[in-house]
């Protein structure tokens, strides 16, 4: 009989409670610190991870959801699906990065959202030439280092359904999924060495699924399935997915042989009232918030719980998703006000909660009242919290949104953006430029209080100061001024608008080594004052070229922070759009005339169901437009978007009506302005030439033919020359080199069109 279990979590973050592994991996890479000193860190967090879900409560603890980079990467190299150029490079360790990160030779996988998060995933090549083939000793190694330990371990591995679902074709149309038959084998040998090794459980995460799906993809996930649970020797399977509801896909899968199936309760809302087979199941219920970081309404939640009890054979609780998407604890928190830190919860405290509701599963909730009872007078408090609600800012969003005309049409505005008296195919960047370790001083002089504000702001200007020389060097058209002063686009503007509150030590992985902290975004949304009018007009005072203002759109501000849940989400982009747009009109009486306003989540927050699309793109777009909308035509409008699948968004792209839209090209080659051109999209473009999530430097034939390919889409009167993104996380060398490189290829491919 198969044993059952009661509490417990999808997985858990990876990074260190106080970024450990990015520290050690970025040692790696600089080559100060080598592959032992690398594992020994690694083996010490996942130890660490382990141990503290054992001691919180929990009877079965997720292994393998430990990654140096990123879960797909692991899975591709799991089976044997790396990118043929990596198979050169002997070190299994740098071939793995190479494949993430590329070198002077190689390029990398692309990049991509994680469903709707703002997690990064690298995107598996799958070509005819592809040959699958298993290496067990990534997931086989840390199932043996937790039953060392006396963990009760759960492999987890992401399902071929999914991995399929979710790589790219490379050579050929036919759908992935048509080699599904190629790698469940390999699946089915996985579990047989899973079981071997003392696994009882292993969880297959198909995320993919909550998405829509047609019959003949729900039909192999049923003949996958059949075929995995059909294993003479193997562990319990438990299908996990999240995100969403499984819909049409719930039923086949409860009719394979499967043991056990997660379900997502927050974000979800299937019905296990009626599922014929459910009452053979082992149901994780995934009732606490994995992604967002409030206290779980433990009354509601409990009688979730209960009224699924009669509807399966066997019921634990667990997290809505892995808590990969949330901060460590609340523990480092202090400097939050009572009021507003009673109301959070971050991954050791769902953890506590996923006990707790545990706990009334199994031996009723007296023993546990007392955490009832604070749950609920914590939501009295938040509920009746004056900062939440500002009738000002209510007010004054009603008539605005009732009364603004939009900008004039595009043929007008360019006609009135021609003082800006820019050549042909305009060089640019996109935002920041690297943070040096000046920045980094001076930034922590000023919180230990060794500098004052005045002595900051002296040298802040004398990095813009340097900035702006090195741009006039290397012959840009239009500037930035390099952002010295934001530690992150969206925390920067979160901590100096009312209704945000920045934290501490609340980091979550975003890609690889990058780290952010999300802002937290509770109550109603006012600008007190200006936010970047001295930066930008001081570097404006140091060139005659165009500088751009640089702000951070609506929807990637609520994208890239933790939002409020009591109110729809469009009402609280409007909120943010309205600040947005006093400060456009605050740079453009400052005199700046190019003003870019940064939208990389549009397609990150857009609904995985096709019927609940429209709602959110017309409301994000008319965020993003009421932003936009209160300048004159002669001032333009750029936006940025990066690291998405734009195909889904492509009519909003075009329908945010930016003057210049510079979009992540790179990596996929051009591919996003056949979808650009399908939709009749007539403004500015600037498809990035210059990877800057690589350490490659291109050169400048390569640039010259990525701008020769964007030529073949895009008229050269509305092609912008740029990267794909901003250079903050780059360092100096590259940067200088690589925008060497870009100029120069601008020029040669300019000369050229000229002649």
């Amino acid at each position: 009989m198969t044993l059952t279990f009661t509490a417990t979590v999808l997985g858990s973050p990876r990074i260190g409670p106080n970024r450990e592994l990015k520290k050690a991996v970025e040692s790696y890479w600089a080559g100060s610190l080598n592959a032992a000193g690398l594992d020994s860190v690694a083996k010490d967090l996942r130890r660490q991870a382990w141990t503290g879900l054992c001691e919180a409560g929990l009877d079965s603890v997720p292994v393998n959801t430990f990654s140096y980079y990123d879960h797909i990467l692991d899975t591709a190299a799991m089976l044997g699906a790396l990118p043929a150029r990596v198979a050169g490079i002997e070190d299994e360790l740098d071939r793995y990065f190479t494949a993430a990160r590329g070198n002077d030779t190689v390029s990398p996988l692309e990049m991509t959202k994680w469903f709707d998060t703002n997690y990064h995933y690298l995107v598996p090549e799958i070509s005819p030439s592809t040959t699958f083939s298993l290496d067990p000793s990534k997931v086989l190694r840390e199932l043996e280092e937790a039953l060392s330990l006396g963990i009760p371990a759960r492999p987890v591995v992401v399902g071929p359904v999914t991995f399929l679902l979710l790589s790219k074709s490379v050579g050929s149309d036919a759908p992935l999924l048509d080699r599904l038959d190629e790698i469940v084998p390999l699946y089915a040998d996985l579990l047989t060495i899973l079981a071997d090794a003392g696994a009882e459980w292993v969880q297959i995460d198909e995320p993919a699924l909550v998405a829509d799906r047609t019959a003949e993809q729900i039909a192999a996930v049923k003949r996958a399935y059949d075929q995995l649970s059909a294993v003479e020797s193997r562990p319990a399977i438990l299908v996990a997915s999240y995100f969403g509801s499984l819909g049409d896909a719930l039923p086949p899968l409860v009719s394979t042989g499967i043991e056990g199936l997660s379900v997502d309760l927050v974000d979800g809302s299937d019905s296990l009232a009626s599922v014929p087979g459910l009452k053979r199941k082992h149901v994780v219920a995934g009732i606490v918030d994995g992604r967002n970081i409030w206290r779980t309404d433990l009354d509601r939640a409990s009688a979730a719980l209960e009224t699924l009890l009669g509807n399966v054979g066997s019921l634990a609780v667990s997290t809505s998703c892995s808590l990969l998407h949330v901060p460590y604890t609340l523990d480092a928190e202090t400097g939050l006000d009572e009021a507003l830190r009673s109301w959070l919860a971050f991954g050791a405290e769902k953890v506590r909660e996923v006990v707790v509701l545990g706990t009334v599963l199994t031996s009723g909730g007296e023993s546990v009242a007392d955490e009832f009872a604070l749950a609920r007078a914590t939501a009295s408090t938040r509920n009746t919290d004056p900062r939440l609600h500002d009738a000002g800012v209510r007010a004054r969003l009603e008539t605005l949104t009732a009364s603004d005309p939009g900008r004039s049409p595009a043929a007008e505005r360019r006609k009135a953006q021609s003082g800006l008296a820019l050549p042909l195919l305009p060089t640019t960047t996109l935002g920041s430029y690297p943070q040096t370790t000046r920045i980094r001083l001076a930034r922590a002089a000023l919180r230990r209080g060794e500098i004052d504000e005045t002595e900051y702001l002296n040298r802040m200007r004398a990095e813009i100061s340097d900035v702006v020389a090195l741009q006039e060097k290397l012959d840009l058209d239009v500037l930035v001024h390099g952002e010295p002063e934001r530690n992150d686009m969206v925390q920067y503007f979160a901590e100096q608008l009312d209704g945000f509150v920045a934290t501490t030590n609340g980091w979550v992985q975003s890609y690889g080594s990058r780290c952010v902290r999300p802002p937290i975004l509770y109550g109603d949304v006012r600008r007190p004052k200006p936010m970047t009018i001295e930066w930008i007009t001081y570097a404006q005072s140091l060139t005659r070229r165009p500088v751009k203002g640089m702000l951070t759109g609506p929807v990637t501000i609520l994208a890239w922070s933790f939002v409020r849940d009591d109110q729809p989400l469009a009402d609280s982009a409007n909120q943010v759009a309205l600040a947005i747009r006093d400060e456009t009109v605050d740079l453009q009486r400052a005199g700046i005339r190019i003003i870019q306003v940064d939208e990389p989540a549009l397609r990150e927050l857009l609904p995985l169901r096709a019927a609940d699309q429209s709602a959110y793109l017309n409301w994000s777009v008319g965020a993003f437009r009421l932003a936009t909308s209160g300048v004159a035509d002669s001032t333009q409008i750029h936006t940025h978007l990066c690291y998405s699948e734009f195909g889904d968004v492509i009519e909003a792209i075009a329908n945010l009506d930016a003057d210049v839209t510079s979009i992540e090209a790179a990596r996929s080659h051009m591919e996003v302005l056949g979808d650009l051109n399908a939709v009749g999209f007539d403004l500015g473009v600037g498809p990035g030439v210059y990877d800057i999530h690589s350490p490659r430097v291109p050169g400048v034939d390569e640039i010259a033919g990525l701008l020769s390919e964007a030529l073949n889409a895009i008229p050269a009167e509305r092609l912008w020359v740029n990267p794909d993104c901003g250079l903050k996380t780059r360092s100096q060398s590259e940067v200088e080199a690589s925008l060497r490189n870009l100029v120069e290829a601008a020029k040669l491919v300019r000369a050229k069109l000229q002649k």
